[in-house]
């Protein structure tokens, strides 16, 4: 008997994927491209189409310069042109026991995080590129290698329905991995929510930036990881050990918010230092709401 193939996918709804086929990813750093694609790389060369004008400066080649222009506008000014180039985008997806919380938020951060990467993979082949999924712990753990067409996604969307998150995380150690694993200049998207000293995960996003890849960062939290009750005792539990402890709220609320800004600020301020992109988003923030934000980096 033949097997009946899935044609909807968990994270990947038709009416979600319809409301994506008009956003785009680009990106801001010079991509390796052996094909012609849809997408120019921020680099500029003599392809065909032009990426913009720009005054003349003495030393630039007179040969580079838009005559037709001149004679309209009495102006020197210089073509600068894209190479045109297909995105590689690799999603690196946090499956830590942590993504399992879920307080305030309309779903766990492990399904947010799985619709992201979902989402963001439909996206780049919609768009002519490809995408590819690994997971992470302690250490990366399944890997798929880039696809081009929506049927290469199916392994990867099914995968994520698979997925059971457990085990502690070592977010540096993983993202080290990752670097070594993932060849050449590509997108790397992380979903995580980086729960780690934030100067070790820093390294590891460091160590992606220098390699050249072009690195986002969606740093997903729970609604009640940062708003607390303003009394009351409360269960603190630690995710990836199962400690547990009572504590009195009106105790170290203030020092507990205090730390989480600090923390936030870290992260953010230190994405940006090594050159990548830092998104913070909650789970009850919409999904199309979260990937326009992405979008309309550039």
């Amino acid at each position: 008997m033949a097997r009946t193939r899935k044609k909807t996918y968990k994270y990947l709804p038709p009416q979600m994927a319809d409301n994506l086929r008009n956003l785009e990813i680009s990106v801001r750093k010079q991509m390796d491209g052996g094909m012609q694609g849809l997408h120019r790389s921020p680099a500029f060369g003599s392809s065909v189409e032009f990426a913009e004008y720009r005054p003349y400066v003495q030393g630039d080649p007179i040969q580079r310069i838009d005559w037709t222009v001149y004679a309209r506008t009495d102006r020197y000014v210089i073509r600068r042109f894209h190479d045109e180039v297909n995105i590689r985008a690799h999603i690196l997806l946090d499956t830590s026991e942590s993504m399992a919380y879920r307080q305030k938020g309309k779903m766990s951060k492990m399904e947010y995080g799985c619709y992201l990467a979902a989402c963001i993979m439909y996206m780049m082949v919609n768009q002519g590129d490809s995408a590819g999924l690994m997971t992470f712990g302690e250490e990366v753990r399944d890997t798929y290698e880039p696809a081009g067409s929506f049927v290469g996604l199916r392994p990867m969307l099914l995968g994520l329905e698979d997925i059971k998150p457990a085990g502690q995380g070592d977010i540096e150690k993983a993202l080290h991995a990752a670097a070594g694993l993932i060849k050449g200049r590509s997108l790397v998207v992380v979903i995580s929510d980086l729960l780690q000293d934030p100067r070790e995960t820093l390294r590891g996003i460091g160590h992606l930036c220098y390699e050249r890849k072009d690195v986002t960062v969606f740093h997903v939290m729970d609604r009640g990881e940062f708003q607390l009750p303003d009394e009351g005792l409360i269960e603190v539990e630690f995710l990836e050990t199962r400690d547990r402890m009572n504590v009195d709220i009106t105790e170290f609320r203030d020092l507990y918010l205090r730390r989480i800004r600090e923390y936030l600020d870290e992260l953010r301020i230190g994405c940006t230092k090594e050159g990548a992109d830092y998104i913070l988003v909650d789970t009850n923030t919409d999904i199309h709401d979260t990937l326009h934000r992405r979008a309309a980096v550039s």
